[in-house]
């Protein structure tokens, strides 16, 4: 096992904060950062990837060099690419200015990458130590590790609930359970995702915008999941200048007489069953490393049964809204037995004024 020294850690870190930056914009690719630093050690350029078909972390890095990086060090929290995609292979740029050592933190989950690059660094005579901030660069990088290896987007679905555990009224009202600054915060996490998905029910009642309120740029495409597209023809979703819309709909049970409804500026999709998993399966082939689920009781448990659904966000408010009959965040399970349920990793747990923040990943 290799021992990296404090500075190896320093400049990976640096590497990883870099790569942050692209946060909510480099879907389908990954968020990379990239540090070269001189043969004495010195820091001689950095650069990140900030979004699809814009310079990779490495060429940033490298076209900002004022000096010369021959017998040089790079840290990249992932294996550089050796395919020509958007932009040129990184293993090129690498080898061309003949840097010595290359610190990888993690493998490329992508099957065009994995494993390859590293193996063309190590044929050119470049020493490559694998492994450094593992555990962060695995963390940043999970949408699009998941994405790969799974060929469905990251979930992470998302409620606002009262202290008994209520999302609204019998009657469907349900604004405003939490406060304005978690509110806000929810603004925030969907500039940090690709794709937005309701179900046409949340649509009907609530007629969200479903953006980050200008945050992100573009804002995430807005999915809304029908089985009958009995949708309405004034929304504020069809409105493509806020941002883009996807309809998505169930064509075993669906309509079609209802698509003319649609304003031509939305995209739409078919779908064969209403199958949560098929939706996130389309997402992911457009390119949707993470979906934030934002949907009602019915859909949000088709998605955790489906394993669509890989964290959970949780905005519980000091309320009591009580009765049997108001809305819960989810459907029936139909569990029969306490060992079925749905255990939950260790919770982090955070207040937001008055409000309770709890985030969990579902193991």
């Amino acid at each position: 096992m290799i021992n990296f020294n404090s500075s190896d850690i320093k400049w990976m870190k640096r590497a990883i904060f870099l790569a942050s930056l692209g946060k909510g914009t480099t879907s389908p690719n990954p968020m990379v950062g990239a540090v070269i630093l001189d043969k004495d050690g010195n820091l001689l350029s950095e650069g990140f990837h900030y979004k699809s078909g814009m310079p990779h972390a490495e060429a940033m890095a490298f076209n900002n060099l004022k000096k010369d990086a021959r017998g040089g060090t790079i840290y990249v929290n992932l294996e550089p690419c050796c395919h020509q995609g958007k932009t040129p292979p990184c293993v090129d740029k690498i080898i061309s200015f003949g840097i010595k050592k290359a610190y990888i933190s993690i493998k490329d989950p992508d099957k065009r990458v994995s494993g390859k690059g590293i193996k063309l660094l190590k044929d050119a005579g470049i020493k490559v130590h694998q492994g450094l901030c593992k555990r962060e660069s695995q963390e940043l990088n999970k949408s699009f590790i998941h994405r790969n290896i799974t060929d469905s987007s990251f979930g992470v679905l998302k409620w606002a609930m009262s202290m008994d555990g209520r999302v609204g009224l019998k009657n469907g009202k349900s604004k405003w359970i939490t406060n304005k600054d978690s509110r806000s915060l929810v603004h925030s996490h969907r500039a940090g995702f690709d794709a937005i998905v309701i179900g046409g029910n949340t649509l009907r009642k609530d007629n969200p915008l479903l953006t980050s309120r200008g945050l992100r740029k573009p804002e995430p495409l807005r999915v809304v999941f029908t089985k009958t597209l009995d949708l309405p023809e004034k929304s504020n979703l069809w409105d493509s200048n806020l941002a883009k819309t996807l309809v998505v709909y169930d064509s075993s049970t669906a309509n079609k007489k209802y698509l003319k409804r649609i304003p031509s500026s939305v995209e739409i999709e078919e779908i064969p069953s209403d199958d949560p998993k098929l939706i996130s399966n389309l997402l992911a082939r457009k390119g949707c490393n993470n979906v934030f689920w934002e949907c009602g009781p019915k859909l949000a448990t088709s998605a955790i049964k489906a394993g669509c659904i890989q964290e959970l966000m949780t905005f519980i408010a000091p309320k009591i809204i009580g009765g049997v009959s108001n809305m819960s965040p989810f459907a029936d399970f139909e569990f029969t037995e306490m060992n079925e349920v749905l255990n939950l990793n260790t919770p982090e747990i955070s207040f937001i004024g008055n409000d309770i923040f709890v985030k969990s990943l579902i193991p």
